[in-house]
């Protein structure tokens, strides 16, 4: 999967996300953020345009040490050419965020210099 840093610095893939099987794809642009520790963070706005169900809500912690409680949403995801379900987030913020829940068992790789972006399956070596 490959991707770009934009000029102020930020990881950003596309994700391609649906409601359900055989829904809509809606693409995302999505910001990698290696401080959330869950899946994805979407702003509201984006979740109600895509038609996302509610599921519940979780506990969470904010960067500024706050608490809140916020609504999650099931959705489908298209990851490494396979359909994953997931809990999405729903938050105020400006944009999707892609946590360490998807990255792991991949290499991410960024290139500041040349303003590219890799997300690969870790191949083992064998000896």
């Amino acid at each position: 999967m490959k991707g770009i840093v934009d000029s102020v610095g930020r990881a950003l893939l596309k994700a391609k996300i649906r409601s359900r099987t055989g829904s809509k794809v809606a693409e995302a642009k999505v910001w990698i953020d290696t401080g959330f520790t869950g899946d994805l963070v979407i702003p509201q706005a984006s979740i109600d345009e895509m038609g996302l169900q509610q599921s519940g809500s979780v506990d969470a912690v904010l960067a500024d040490g706050s608490q809140t409680e916020l609504r999650t949403y099931s959705c489908i995801i298209d990851w490494f050419g396979g359909d994953r379900k997931l809990e999405v987030i729903a938050n105020n913020g400006e944009y999707p965020l892609l946590g360490v829940g998807l990255l792991q068992g991949l290499e991410l790789r960024v290139d500041y210099h040349n303003s590219k972006l890799t997300l690969e399956p870790v191949v083992e070596e064998t000896t």
